[in-house]
């Protein structure tokens, strides 16, 4: 058999840049976004960069050999349609690059990487003119910045009308198109296809988070999309969507600039699909029990699980209308949802406050019997007094912080006692759905 193999259901692409060992930039951001976006990712590293939060510390350059050869063993193997390139270092690593992409005839998105976000030139002053000259006629698209699409163009880049003439210069150099991205100007990015002639806005605003390797991302998940199939437009804008969620989910890992976190709306999509898991085997526990719906409160009753980290009532699964006693069984009345319940949702977002482990509540009839059983099986309890409730404060919130502030820990059960018009209601807390709706179900098994 020869040639090359036939093209795989998950497409093959290529990063060609830099190293970061912080982590957050260069190959290890788009190896991540690959990843994420279900492309394979392969690479040929350019330089290994002593980097971390605060800067590029020092470079180590391979030598332009040392590239060509990463690329020829990828390419004589792997049917890799696209590629990116990030740090490019040298003249001499440039026109290797070059001739990679001649001889495979693999597709190329250029990010024309000069300087680190956290602080560092990344490409030799002499080195942009053989970029320009001999790799941007090259590629499909490029990606730079504004100071970027600047220095390409040969002007300023300060407002939306001088990226759109950078734009049509750095085309004119060869470029299929033009992507100048706005983080460094209004959030807006801007796409011009050279072949129409046609400019498409990509709106877009300023969230908050780390931004190290957010261009590095952003050109990945370009690649990656383009590989998927995806036209330019479509490719512009889910990069730009992407991006923002990598911000949005960066984690604190240093003294500097943060990195972008490209798999972390990944990894939350995932855990919501446990917590949803988790909370429909929970009600099931609870249902198929004969004895729970001897704890149903007169208003019905409800479980709930946070995914980690959870904010907001939206990042709690629940039963949405509850859980009710019929004909001596507990029957949920809904279907289980996030934010479907944002009473149980504040008594799990106020415990995870204190303990972030605590990530689920059930909340069942008070009496004093089920007070009793508690204490036997061995229940810590603590609660909270209605009647000293603020003006304005969300009873749930209040009144958990409350009866864990008491007892200077997260306790398994919070009570109240009730007030006018309030039923008096018990709270199992722990680490997940089904741990809780087994200890209630335990806990019903007591009661006589």
């Amino acid at each position: 058999m020869t040639g090359k193999p036939a093209i795989p259901e998950k497409p093959i692409v290529m990063t060609i840049a830099g190293s970061d060992s912080g982590g957050g930039a260069g190959i290890a951001a788009d190896l991540k976004t690959f990843a994420a976006l279900g492309v394979h990712g392969t690479c040929a590293i350019t330089s290994v960069t002593a980097q971390n939060t605060t800067g590029v510390l020092d470079a180590f350059d391979l030598a332009p050999t040392a590239v060509s050869a990463q690329i020829e063993a990828v390419c004589t193997d792997m049917d890799v349609r696209w590629a990116k390139t990030g740090m490019l270092v040298s003249s001499g690593i440039i026109r290797e690059v070059a001739a990679g992409v001649k001889k495979h005839g693999f597709s190329l998105v250029i990010d024309p990487v000069m300087a680190a976000e956290a602080g560092g030139d990344l490409l030799r002053k002499e080195a942009l003119s053989i970029l320009i000259e001999e790799l941007l006629p090259l590629c499909k698209v490029t990606t730079p910045n504004a100071a970027e699409a600047g220095a390409i163009a040969g002007i300023p880049v300060k407002t939306r009308e001088d990226a759109k003439a950078a734009a049509r210069k750095i085309a004119d150099l060869g470029a299929g198109a033009v992507v100048v991205t706005g983080g460094h100007l209004d959030a807006t990015d801007l796409l011009y296809e050279a072949d129409t002639g046609t400019f498409t806005r990509v709106p877009g605003d300023f969230v908050k988070g780390g931004t190290h390797g957010s261009g590095c991302t952003y050109s990945a998940a370009m690649t990656a999309y383009l590989a998927r199939g995806e036209s330019l437009e479509t490719a512009a804008r889910e990069a730009k969507n992407f991006v923002v969620q990598a911000i949005l989910k960066s984690i604190p890992a240093g003294r500097g600039a943060n990195p972008v976190n490209p798999i972390g709306k990944t990894l939350e999509e995932m855990e919501r699909y446990r917590v949803l898991r988790d909370v429909k085997a929970a009600v099931s526990i609870l249902t198929e029990s004969p004895d729970f719906a001897k704890l149903v409160a007169e208003v019905g009753c409800n479980i709930g699980m946070g995914i980690p980290g959870a904010e907001a009532c939206e990042d709690v699964a629940a039963v949405e209308g509850r859980i009710v006693r019929h004909r001596n069984r507990a029957v949920p009345v809904g279907c289980v949802d996030f934010g479907a319940s944002r009473h149980v949702a504040r008594i799990i977002l106020a415990a995870l406050r204190y303990d972030p482990r605590v990530r689920a509540a059930v909340n069942v009839r008070y009496s004093e019997k089920v007070l009793t059983a508690c204490r036997e099986i061995g229940l810590t309890v603590s609660s909270f007094d209605r009647e000293k409730e603020p003006e304005n404060v969300s009873s749930m919130d209040w009144g958990t912080a409350e009866a864990i502030r008491a007892y200077e820990s997260v306790p398994d059960i919070i009570y109240d006692e009730g007030s006018t018009g309030k039923e008096p209601m018990v709270r199992l807390l722990g680490t997940s759905a089904t741990e809780v709706a087994k200890l209630a179900v335990k806990l019903a098994g007591r009661l006589k």
